[in-house]
């Protein structure tokens, strides 16, 4: 959704920056890490630039990762006011936001892959839960639920089996449709990740993407909700 023009009327008193530094959110004035944060940065023309890799030049400023927050700051216009300079933020940023996030998450699942540690198919996938390989198991959004449900009950015996503090996370986050797109023959219904390096990137960058997008985790059993 493109963020709303901002009423005119108490959007200075309401978000008021003068305490905002380091890395604390410019929505939320709420402080964090650069791993619970969102950098942004302008670039040499004033356009604002998602850095996601926290690796771009200048002086930079920080959203908390939801959609709503980056909107806000849109709407708002609290990029200009925190970077102390004219900047001109583009009103779909939101949605910006959202395709970078997926295009990272693609890549590290193309570098899992690469390494072992992403594997396809619900009878592997439902293998690997069951034997505790599995750290993290993915569906496309239009997968089955016959599919699901059998990966999700291995999930949940998993769990039972072991006295594990938590489930093995799962994640609804792409259609089949848009998984082809962007991995071509890669693409899954089914998938889920081993523990390693890249394995875990891959939930960490499923995680954030989740967070943004406002989803609940998902336990055995239930499908994807908003917050």
């Amino acid at each position: 959704m493109a963020a709303q023009t901002p009423d005119a009327t108490g959007a200075e008193d309401d978000f008021d920056l003068s305490g905002v530094n380091g890395r604390m959110c410019i929505v939320t004035r709420e402080s964090g890490s650069p791993e619970t944060l969102l950098r942004f940065v302008a670039a040499p023309d004033g356009t604002i630039v998602p850095d996601l890799k926290r690796a771009l030049p200048g002086r930079g400023c920080w959203v908390s990762p939801s959609r709503e927050a980056v909107d806000k700051a849109v709407a708002k216009k609290l990029f200009a006011r925190a970077l102390k300079r004219d900047v001109k933020a583009d009103p779909d940023l939101g949605s910006v936001v959202d395709r970078l996030l997926v295009a990272q998450l693609i890549g590290m699942m193309n570098m899992a892959r690469k390494a072992g540690q992403f594997i396809s198919g619900a009878a592997k996938v439902e293998a690997a839960v069951r034997s505790g390989e599995a750290i993290a198991v993915f569906h496309s959004l239009d997968a089955a639920p016959d599919g699901v449900r059998k990966i999700d009950q291995a999930r949940k015996a998993w769990h039972l089996g072991t006295g594990a503090e938590a489930e093995v996370p799962a994640f609804h986050l792409l259609t089949g449709a848009e998984l082809e797109e962007q991995m071509g023959q890669n693409a899954f219904i089914h998938a889920c990740v081993l523990a390693g390096q890249a394995g875990e990137g891959v939930v960490k960058r499923a995680t954030l993407l989740e967070t943004y997008r406002g989803l609940q985790p998902q336990v055995s059993g239930a499908g994807p909700k908003s917050q």
